[in-house]
């Protein structure tokens, strides 16, 4: 039998690609469909290599997490790379002045060791619970003419998503507009669809005001939303605020997305302030997304998990208190919007559920997937080397 793998270097890289006939919205976060424009995006992908020859990676996450991680990642230099839980204690007490960035980009490459050095998927070292994991349409946000740009459009789109066989749709609305067009989309949508699929509205903290929240919450309890997430400019981490909400309206709310660690996402859940609760792989691993899992479960609530990957469809695949996996930016003209990071075949994108609606959970060893490392490096902007 093999040794423990001890870690003997780390390897960051930064790349960059471009897609095509997309822009930002004013915040200059959220993606738009913009005919014509090239949006260049930046990202980080992770080698962990071990004396044994087994290499933990994990590609595509956000670049800000970069910056942090060489904050711990030379102290992680011959550990045992199986410690994972304490590896994970230590870079959450390294972080704690810089917001917590990099501690889960690392989390995620050591379950994709470990899950390479036992043989095994990762949702089976978690106690697997399922493969197929039921999935909703994560729009792209409202645009310009030709793309979501009226409530009729998102009505339009969420018809043929329901023809793809998806059971869940949910709207990312305009950054803007009248707080009356945005009540439109939510009763357009419901009135085409509802009853046929499950539907959630994400206006991703931008309603300026708790009225503009409260009118749009309204019209969701009038055509029976699933859930109303992330609705006004608090950031999504105020619970007075939410709870608050909560009393006034009967859709439930999702909220907990731009939180990071345990501690935090059961105060909230205590506070009332939620209904669901988020989960992110990216942020706190998959060491932490579980720890809130299972908090929640204690607690009787469900966890969504954020965004699309192999990180979430395992968590989700090892998960029983959890609905809907994210496929999320898609869009009628732009079926998918991820990087290509993947030279395997796994896609996340609006084509790819099967005649249920489900995706299924990669069953190779660790993530179960292959990353391109030609395009990758092809495209890298800088590296760093800790051994």
């Amino acid at each position: 039998m093999r040794g423990k793998p001890i870690i003997t270097k780390i390897e960051i890289i930064e790349f960059t690609d471009e897609l095509k006939d997309v822009g930002l919205d004013p915040t200059g976060a959220i993606p738009t469909y913009s005919p014509g424009s090239k949006l260049k995006r930046s990202a980080g992908a992770l080698r962990i290599y071990t004396d044994v020859g087994v290499v933990g990676e994990y590609a595509g996450w956000q670049k800000a997490e970069a910056a942090v991680i060489p904050e711990f990642a030379g102290r992680l230099i011959g550990r045992n790379a199986l410690e994972r839980e304490l590896i994970y204690e230590e870079a959450k007490l390294a972080t704690r002045q810089l917001g917590r960035l990099g501690m889960g980009v690392v989390d995620v490459a050591l379950w994709d060791l470990a899950g390479k050095y036992y043989g095994a998927p990762i949702y089976e070292l978690l106690g697997g619970y399922r493969k197929k994991l039921p999935a909703y349409a994560s729009t792209m946000n409202g645009g310009i003419a030709g793309g979501l740009h009226t409530p009729e459009a998102f009505a339009d789109f969420a018809e043929e998503c329901l023809e793809l066989g998806y059971p869940a749709y949910k709207i990312h609305p305009w950054p803007g507009g009248p707080i009356s067009k945005h009540v439109a989309a939510v009763l357009e949508v419901g009135k085409r669809v509802g009853g046929k699929m499950d539907l959630m509205i994400d206006p991703f903290c931008y309603y300026r005001t708790f009225g503009d929240a409260l009118k749009v919450g309204r019209a969701c309890d009038e055509a029976g939303y699933f859930w109303y997430e992330d609705p006004y400019r608090d950031g999504g981490i105020s619970q007075f605020g939410h709870r608050k909400l909560r009393q006034l309206i009967k859709t439930p709310i999702l909220e907990t997305e731009h939180l990071r660690s345990l501690e935090p996402h059961v105060d909230f859940m205590l506070a009332e302030a939620t209904d669901f609760v988020r989960g992110d792989v990216g942020y706190d691993g998959i060491t932490g997304t579980m720890k809130i899992a299972h908090a929640a479960e204690g607690l009787g609530i469900d966890i969504e998990y954020h965004g699309c990957g192999p990180a979430q469809r395992h968590c989700m695949a090892a998960t029983r208190n959890s609905n809907y996996y994210e496929v999320v930016w898609v869009h009628p003209k732009l079926r998918s919007t991820m990087m290509p990071i993947y030279k395997d075949g796994y896609r996340d994108g609006l084509d790819e559920v099967d005649e249920n609606g489900c995706v299924s959970v990669p069953e190779g060893p660790g993530l179960g997937v292959e990353y391109d490392w030609d395009f990758i490096l092809k495209n890298r902007t800088g590296v760093k080397v800790f051994e």
